[in-house]
């Protein structure tokens, strides 16, 4: 259950950043934070993660959200969900993908504005639910990759 409290968490934070960002920001404009390196940028985009363009259309990416969060949700009652981590990283992951279901839902596309780069050299424009989506998956990938199996070999040896 403390996991669900923390994907809570990653929406509230998501939106509260996003409502900030629209109604103190105009559109396209860029406010340095930390010099060039750090700065808020309000761009909107109707694409996946960070901002990237893909050739489907919203309608069909908001189902493919949805059932995501359906599977993850479905994942948190299975067995394997039991290590915390791996508990944790399915909650970033769910409230970063409800989050921007969120926004699409709602407008119809997903507020961005962290903006990190040295001059020219700017990484996407992204907001807290692409974060923790990001954090979530690469977390997960990690646990289910080297951690999780190694404890499956050790039951396995002491049967």
């Amino acid at each position: 259950m403390r996991a669900l409290v923390y994907a809570a968490l990653v929406v509230v934070f998501d939106q509260v950043s996003k409502y900030l960002v629209r109604h103190n920001l105009d559109l396209h404009t860029t406010v340095p934070v930390v010099g060039d390196f750090f700065r808020l940028t309000y761009v909107e985009n109707s694409g996946i993660v960070f901002g990237i363009k893909v050739g489907v259309a919203l309608p069909l990416f908001t189902v493919l959200s949805i059932a995501a969060t359906i599977l993850i949700l479905y994942y948190f009652y299975r067995e394997r969900a039991n290590h915390p981590g791996i508990r944790i990283s399915l909650a970033l992951v769910l409230g970063g993908a409800i989050g921007n279901l969120i926004d699409r839902l709602v407008f119809g596309r997903v507020v961005d504005f962290l903006d990190f780069g040295l001059g020219k050299y700017r990484f996407f424009v992204f907001n807290i639910a692409d974060s923790a989506v990001t954090v979530g998956v690469v977390l997960f990938l990690l646990l289910t990759t080297f951690i999780h199996p190694q404890r499956q070999e050790a039951a396995g040896e002491n049967t």
